[in-house]
C-alpha cells in the first residue's frame, strides 16, 4: 500500500469484533499496514468515536487502562487531522454538494485534509469519487 489512506470509525470497532472474523481480519490488516507503513491516518473524529464505542457498546466495554493503551498505541500515532474552522467549513461544503450527513462530511473533509488518495469505509458508496479522494469498502 503506497497510496495515503484514511481509516473510517468502522475499521476500529471491527477490529474487536470477534463475531465477525473476516471483518476483523480485514480490519486488523488495514490498522497494522496504516501502522508499519505510516501511509495511514485518522482523525480526532475517529478516535473520539472509537473510543464512545469501545467504552460504552463493546459486549466486554474497555476498561479506562485498556483505552489509554490503544490510544497511545494505535489511534495516536495515526491521528492526523484535528479540528479546525477550515475543516467544518470544508465538512459543510461537502455536506452541500453531495448530500451526505455531516459527520460523514467530516470524515471525508479529513480524509481530504489528510492528503489521502483512498477513504477505507463501509457507510459511503464503494468505488465513489470525492475529488481525489476514492471510497473503498474493505468489506466487499
Amino acid at each position: 500500500m503506497s497510496a495515503k489512506f484514511f481509516l473510517d470509525t468502522n475499521i476500529f470497532v471491527y477490529s474487536f469484533d470477534s463475531s465477525e472474523p473476516q471483518k476483523q481480519k480485514k480490519s486488523q490488516a488495514l490498522i497494522e499496514a496504516a501502522l508499519e507503513s505510516h501511509t495511514g491516518s485518522i482523525s480526532w473524529q475517529v478516535v473520539q468515536e472509537f473510543l464512545s464505542v469501545a467504552t460504552r457498546k463493546f459486549s466486554v466495554p474497555m476498561k479506562p487502562a485498556e483505552s489509554q493503551k490503544y490510544l497511545a498505541a494505535v489511534l495516536g500515532p495515526l491521528c492526523a487531522v484535528f479540528p479546525s474552522v477550515v475543516l467544518y467549513d470544508q465538512a459543510l461544503r461537502l455536506k452541500e454538494q453531495t448530500g451526505f450527513s455531516f459527520y460523514d462530511s467530516l470524515i471525508v473533509a479529513a480524509a481530504h485534509a489528510a492528503g489521502c488518495d483512498i477513504l477505507y469505509s463501509e457507510d459511503l458508496s464503494h468505488g465513489q469519487k470525492i475529488g481525489s479522494l476514492t471510497v473503498q469498502n474493505p468489506f466487499r
